[in-house]
């Protein structure tokens, strides 16, 4: 079979739309009714998510927040209790301060150019690009990892494709392909061909349009590309998080504070390291004004973000309440663990909530 052949930037984009018409994806929920509103909450959703991931929250979503202006007026503990779950909470943060602005700059009408979209929290040059291509079929310029992926096995670059002069390198590519007609397809489909076909691991050469002119399948790297972020020690942090119980369904939740890890989410009380039982009960008394009745060490698990690992110890601390001087207020809660409550969790306490209440 012949390798390397001439691939022109109209043969790319013919192949690809060629492959689209019969292999692509067409019945996605946010391609249906197609609007700059929903092509936004999808692909801010899609970032570093998988799509049978994304649908179901997606769709929850949609059905709470149907506009725009309806995502402006919501209280931010709704949105980040639907995005529960997803991860990357800055998203839905950003999501909801765009919302804002789109709804008070803009008369709730999405911006139509690059250089307005890309101002807007959380909208980077990628996303603004996959905006304007598929909500408003212009021609703009699209590189998410998919993307990515196809570019550097297509050209075999073998250099990891995050540092600055690489990532240029991919954005020069991309852009000599985009065609200016077929837009919202050629974007869909060529992020259809990186999660179908491009994928990692085990790519699926033989099926791939671009088999004959891809350099990394001629040399049988395909599977090592694209090169790997070089990889770094993750530091550990331990902490112990307090289950504060009483009447044994409610729990004590604090408002984090709007920066760092979790920021603005809801949470149970944290204390750095592993406390002793005495110290526990001093903290309880000194912080809350609580006594307490017994206490319960549960198993401790690992939670990992992008630069470090969370050693996360749960103490489960029955308490009386006399004295005490937590009030129900913005900053904190007694969780209702036998009805639901519209507040924006971490995925390891969401996790320990459901536990808590599949033992009631």
């Amino acid at each position: 079979m012949q390798k390397n052949l001439k691939l022109t930037p109209e043969k790319f984009q013919q192949l690809l739309l060629t492959w689209f018409d019969h292999a692509g994806r067409k019945d996605l929920p946010w391609q249906q009714d197609k609007t700059p509103y929903r092509v936004w909450i999808s692909e801010i959703m899609l970032q570093q998510t998988q799509v049978s991931t994304v649908i179901a929250y997606f769709n929850r979503f949609l059905e709470h927040f149907p506009t725009v202006e309806k995502l402006s007026e919501a209280h931010e503990d709704a949105v980040l209790h639907l995005w529960t779950g997803l991860g990357y909470y800055n998203r839905a943060r950003n999501l909801h301060k765009a919302a804002k602005i789109i709804t008070e700059k803009y008369n709730g009408k999405f911006p139509d150019q690059l250089s307005e979209l890309e101002k807007l929290p959380g909208i980077g040059r990628s996303t603004a690009g996959a905006i304007l291509s598929i909500a408003f079929n212009k021609s703009a310029t699209i590189l998410d990892g998919n993307v990515k992926r196809v570019l550097t096995r297509l050209k075999g670059i073998t250099e990891w494709p995050g540092t600055a002069s690489i990532l240029d390198q991919l954005w020069d590519i991309a852009e000599q392909y985009t065609p200016k007609v077929r837009t919202a397809d050629y974007s869909q489909a060529i992020m259809d061909l990186g999660a179908t076909l491009c994928v990692r691991g085990k790519p699926r050469c033989t099926s791939c349009p671009y088999q004959p002119y891809c350099i990394a399948h001629a040399q049988g790297i395909e599977k090592t590309l694209p090169a790997t972020k070089p990889r770094k020690i993750l530091p550990t942090r331990q902490v112990t998080l307090l289950i504060l119980r009483k009447q044994s369904h409610l729990v004590l939740l604090e408002k984090r504070a709007p920066a760092g890890i979790w920021a603005s989410l809801w949470s149970l009380p944290e204390i750095p390291g592993t406390p002793s039982t005495d110290e526990i009960r001093k903290i309880c008394k000194q912080r809350f004004q609580l006594t307490t009745e017994q206490l319960t060490f549960s198993e401790s698990f690992r939670h990992t973000f992008s630069h470090f690992h969370l050693e996360i110890r749960p103490v489960i601390v029955f308490v009386k309440t006399i004295s005490s001087k937590i009030m129900e207020d913005a900053q904190q809660i007694w969780y209702n663990l036998t009805q639901s409550q519209t507040v924006g969790l971490p995925a390891p306490v969401k996790l320990l909530l459901n536990n808590l209440e599949k033992s009631l």
